[in-house]
């Protein structure tokens, strides 16, 4: 027999594909959403190093995980959920279980296992309020939002945008194991930045969250609309943020920074508001208004909650010294 017939006899070797490494592992952690936890664990931590008294870095570090698990958990459970319409919208087709890279009945069980940990974990190292509270949230974005809100009303944003303000509750009850009124005011700042975040998003997606039936405030009521809501809920977060410099909270350093942040914000919103627009309210230079605005409102939080804690640290060093 020659060399070739043997060759062409014996089993080809599967080759390995050194570009499927991880990728599985990647798939269950893209399952969390973690670009989400990102910034739910850094309002979270702000909220708990802005609570009064001592620090437990035990603590600490048990309540920034806690958080992370829990908002993964949910947004696990979302993509469970949401598989159907991820499934027709370009910005999620590629997610895993629309694509069918981890099973639904798989992802469901990772979104449940993971909170029921993170619930318990925080209840055993912290305290049964934190433990509440965190419980609640999970509850709120998986099921009020994403069962019934986002598919139910075009206000699906602004109810719903509850589930992502409660960390700086969680953070704060984890450290003293009450409430007060700053985790409350830092609560209602992301409240109502969510609505201008999330529509910004909305005015450019218009077209994908119609096809996938949800009833996104620019597909039911209309862009033009949505561009008023928009500057609106900007102006109102401008005040509520500045709550703590007038009930004396916080000093200049937040102020300045609260004034400078809202203001840009603002000026994002008037940007969307009066960018060329056809009759029926349709940008004419590919939203990229409401782009620079989406982008704008994840640097608004982050920098405000910034601000929020250097004014913080700022008040304690200047009492220390």
């Amino acid at each position: 027999m020659s060399e070739a017939s043997l060759s062409a006899a014996q089993p080809r070797r599967a080759r390995f594909k050194t570009g499927q490494v991880g990728t599985q592992a990647r798939d269950w952690v893209a399952l969390l959403k973690p670009r989400v936890i990102s910034l739910v664990v850094f309002t979270g931590a702000a909220g708990m190093f802005m609570a009064p008294g001592h620090l437990d870095p035990f603590v600490g570090l048990v309540t920034i995980f806690c958080i992370c698990l829990a908002s993964g958990a949910a947004g696990a459970i979302n993509m469970w959920y949401d598989r159907d319409i991820d499934a027709v919208m370009q910005r999620t087709i590629t997610r895993p279980v629309p694509s069918g890279r981890i099973p639904q009945n798989e992802a469901l069980a990772y979104g449940v296992g993971l909170s029921c940990l993170s619930v318990c974990l925080m209840w055993i190292a912290t305290n049964t309020l934190a433990a509440a509270i965190l419980a609640f949230s999970i509850f709120f974005y998986s099921v009020i939002y994403t069962m019934w809100l986002k598919r139910s009303t075009p206000q699906n944003i602004v109810i719903g945008g509850a589930a992502g303000a409660f960390p700086p509750m969680i953070g704060w009850a984890a450290a003293t194991g009450h409430m007060a009124v700053m985790p409350v005011v830092m609560f209602g700042i992301v409240f109502f930045w969510t609505p201008p975040h999330f529509w910004s998003l909305a005015l450019y997606a218009c077209k994908d969250y119609g096809r996938a039936g949800i009833p996104m405030l620019p597909v039911v009521r209309g862009v033009r609309h949505t561009r008023w809501q928009i500057f609106f809920y900007t102006l109102v977060l401008l005040a509520v943020s500045l709550i703590p410099s007038f009930v004396g909270a916080s000093g200049w350093i937040y102020t300045v920074t609260a004034v400078v942040l809202g203001l840009g914000f603002v000026a994002c919103a008037v940007r969307v508001l009066l960018e060329p627009q056809d009759e029926n309210g349709v940008s004419q230079k590919g939203d990229r208004a409401a782009r620079i605005s989406f982008r704008f409102s994840l640097a608004y939080l982050f920098f405000l909650f910034c601000g929020l804690l250097g004014d913080h640290f700022f008040q304690i060093w200047m009492h220390g010294a």
